[in-house]
């Protein structure tokens, strides 16, 4: 990317992840709502996030964390905070179904770019799991997370500083009951999925991410070891052989997945197993002061990314289901975002809505909050993004967020005239 060209993402990306330098701007938590409480949206255009449906110039009554009336003509109640979004559009927040925020600040940042709900795929301290808890409480802006601990890899590394039960697996961790044991700590410490590998990296010099790492009996003890309290897995695989093993094995998604031959895809069609390609960051391998900025990785990236453009249009074409992953950290420098991830589905072919569902229901449906979360109606948690365009006819909209709702609070607004009391 030219350095203009770099400039303007790193500006672009500010818009989204710096918006306290606008006047009247919600700079930290919101308190969540009195019990009771309501927060109306009026004259809001509103794309559901599932089949397109738009609603046009209608009231959103939030209360308790949820939408509890979507339409035209409601009536807002007196004491109502009210927010006008004549000619806005609300959609779902978004959804990044693979994540490593280890920050407070990162959190913040997820959030105001409009990402209501993340799931961690590893980080080296369970980092995500306090996190989880205080997005909960409402105590620190972030979005909802669903974590996974630490990555259950041969090699630890420092990650053996995270807790001391881990020194026994300081010469690795490949024969099943070292991975069972793994799995179990991370159980223990309360995590919603488990991370592990098919094969190596991509995002390292010299490693090769087409070498398998587990084989499937391997993967096999570390999925039902995790089923033991019904956790799910998710694997790392860019590599077939790899990916191949971890669906046969019983993950229930497969991350990056950029050299899955038609064989494995056929299979996890017929496992349900998702794909969640991390497209754009495949993509930023190739860019050079990008997130991985190094000549190895741009020419690796270079082969990489049709290779995955490939195995995307074939998932799609197979029926296997296909979500959104960041695969960031949202640190201080790295620009690569949800709002990308949709654009790129968008370029590959995809409809505007299955592109836009991919961050909003349907991976909803992959974290297994389908029925809470994701999408926009009645009875939803009012996880929610204020857009200035219709996301369906622009995605490009999705990078310029101008407030973002979680459980029923103002989190973030951009909007001119801010919130009023009715």
């Amino acid at each position: 990317m030219r350095p203009t060209a770099r400039l303007a993402a790193l500006l672009l990306a500010a818009v989204a992840i710096l918006p306290s330098t606008v006047p009247g701007q919600a700079t930290g938590p919101a308190p969540a709502p009195a019990a009771g409480a309501t927060l109306a949206l009026t004259h809001a255009n509103v794309v559901n996030g599932v089949d397109g449906t738009v609603l046009r110039d209608v009231t959103l009554l939030i209360a308790n964390g949820r939408i509890v009336r979507l339409g035209a003509g409601v009536a807002v109640p007196a004491g109502a905070e009210v927010i006008d979004l004549t000619g806005r559009w609300v959609a779902p927040g978004l959804i990044d179904a693979h994540t490593h925020i280890s920050t407070l600040a990162a959190a913040r940042r997820a959030l105001f770019s409009g990402v209501t709900t993340v799931r961690s795929a590893s980080t080296p301290a369970f980092q995500d799991v306090a996190l989880r808890a205080l997005a909960r409480e409402g105590a620190v802006p972030a979005p909802d997370v669903l974590a996974a601990g630490i990555f259950v890899t041969p090699n630890l590394g420092e990650t053996l500083l995270a807790d001391p039960r881990l020194g026994p697996l300081a010469g690795g961790v490949t024969t099943p009951e070292q991975l069972r044991a793994l799995v179990r700590i991370d159980l223990d410490r309360g995590v919603d999925w488990i991370k592990t590998r098919g094969t190596e990296r991509a995002g390292l010099p010299d490693t090769d991410p087409r070498k398998q790492v587990y084989d499937e009996a391997q993967l096999r003890a570390i999925v039902e070891e995790a089923a033991t309290r019904g956790v799910p897995v998710m694997a790392h695989a860019h590599g077939d052989e790899g990916a191949y093993a971890a669906v046969a094995a019983g993950v229930r998604s497969i991350e990056h997945g950029t050299y899955l031959s038609d064989s494995t895809l056929r299979l996890m069609r017929q496992r349900g197993t998702w794909l969640v390609p991390t497209l754009s960051t495949i993509h930023d391998l190739t860019t050079p002061g990008g997130d991985y900025d190094d000549p190895v990785l741009q020419l690796r990236g270079q082969h990489m990314v049709p290779r995955a453009e490939a195995t995307i249009r074939a998932a799609r074409a197979m029926g296997v289901r296909i979500a959104t992953g960041a695969d960031t950290d949202y640190g201080p420098s790295s620009v690569t975002r949800i709002s990308h991830e949709v654009m790129r589905f968008r370029a590959l072919g995809f409809p505007p809505v299955e592109a836009l569902a991919a961050a909003t229901s349907a991976a909803a449906e992959l974290l297994g909050l389908g029925q809470r979360t994701g999408r926009v109606a009645e009875g939803f948690e009012a996880d929610l993004i204020v857009l200035e365009g219709n996301p369906l006819e622009d995605a490009g909209t999705l990078q310029d967020v101008t407030a973002v709702i979680t459980n029923g609070r103002v989190a973030m607004n951009r909007l001119p005239f801010g919130v009023r009391r009715r």
